[in-house]
């Protein structure tokens, strides 16, 4: 004969159901129904609504982050704006950093530093659109072997293909000479960036992924012409970190570079002004455009930077660009450089 199989849950024959207990499962049914009756049909506002005609509300929420404040105090007797003048340009970057403190000064023994340069357009460096990569491999190399940084990456999202636009302006070619890393922009290196006290770019899309730990920031900008805002120096550079689409900036030149001044707090920022291209700015193209110049500034002002590179290298007086006072009004440095400039030419 088969056994027969034990019965798994015998209470469920042997115990009557009580009215009580009928009640309480009718009750606990109808809550259900009721629940689910609500959010299948409560108004969109509602809470706990399920309804999302617009669809927005099944969108993620994405929690932008902030940068940190990059920069360094100078140490006694060192000047807001150095300039170094005469000899190789590599000599006259030494001398503009000797004038505020030497770089050693502000980058420490193990710091991650990223270096900023302007890589927007697919051109050759003798054209002046890009940063001179005599200057970038040079600043690496000090980075590392000077200040024995860990690491150095140089970043930008270019205007144009950016493998063309580093290859070209051969600045990939000199940050790897001298042992740093580049850094090319792709779909998933943007996130959402908060800037306090920005118009147009409080929440807006960033070139995040070079960011990434990283103790200390380093523009190193060339000084060239720009044909809706009439100079292109330190603070425009900080343009090429912005994604979406940043074109729609241009409608208002001003501001975009007056918060691009307050987006980034930067550690130094240099200025290249050894091939300043002097008209048919930014792109440039024709090397009859392009002046030989005679300085490199390192500054801790970046604003009244720009304004002596406006002065003195794009030679166009004190009629100075609208958003330098723009910048100054939201606080991120003065336009004044009077005074607290010091100069070393050999």
């Amino acid at each position: 004969m088969a056994k027969q199989k034990d019965i798994q849950h015998p209470e469920y024959q042997t115990a009557p159901m009580t009215r009580r207990r009928f009640v309480g499962r009718l009750l606990t049914a109808g809550g259900i129904g009721g629940a689910v009756t609500y959010l299948a049909t409560a108004p969109e506002g509602w809470p706990l609504s399920m309804k999302d005609k617009s669809g927005l509300r099944s969108q993620p929420v994405l929690k932008p982050f902030t940068l940190q404040d990059y920069r360094v105090a100078k140490p006694s007797g060192a000047a807001d704006i150095g300039i170094g003048r005469y000899g190789e340009p590599v000599e006259k970057l030494r001398r503009a950093l000797d004038a505020i403190g030497g770089l050693t000064h502000y980058i420490q023994p193990g710091d991650i530093v990223l270096v900023k340069p302007n890589v927007a357009f697919d051109r050759a460096p003798n054209l002046g659109a890009t940063s001179n990569p005599e200057l970038v491999e040079e600043l690496v190399r000090m980075l590392l072997v000077d200040c024995r940084a860990q690491e150095v990456r140089v970043a930008d999202n270019p205007i144009e293909s950016p493998a063309d636009c580093f290859a070209k302006s051969r600045i990939r070619e000199a940050t790897e000479q001298a042992g740093g890393r580049v850094y090319l922009p792709d779909s998933n290196a943007f996130k959402m960036l908060h800037t306090p006290g920005a118009d147009l770019i409080r929440n807006w899309w960033f070139f995040h992924r070079p960011f990434t730990n990283v103790d200390k920031v380093i523009g190193l900008a060339p000084v060239k012409d720009h044909n809706l805002c009439s100079a292109s120096i330190g603070l425009k550079n900080w343009y090429g970190l912005l994604g979406g689409t940043r074109n729609q900036f241009h409608q208002d030149i001003h501001g975009i570079v007056s918060d691009l001044a307050i987006m980034i707090r930067p550690t130094l920022t240099i200025l290249d002004g050894t091939r300043v291209l002097m008209k048919n700015g930014p792109t440039g193209g024709d090397p009859s455009n392009v002046k030989a110049g005679d300085a490199v500034l390192a500054s801790l002002d970046p604003v009244g930077a720009d304004a002596w590179a406006f002065e003195h290298l794009l030679e166009r007086g004190r009629d100075y660009p609208e958003y330098l006072a723009k910048a100054e009004a939201k606080g991120a440095g003065k336009v004044d450089w009077s005074g607290r400039i010091k100069e070393i030419t050999g």
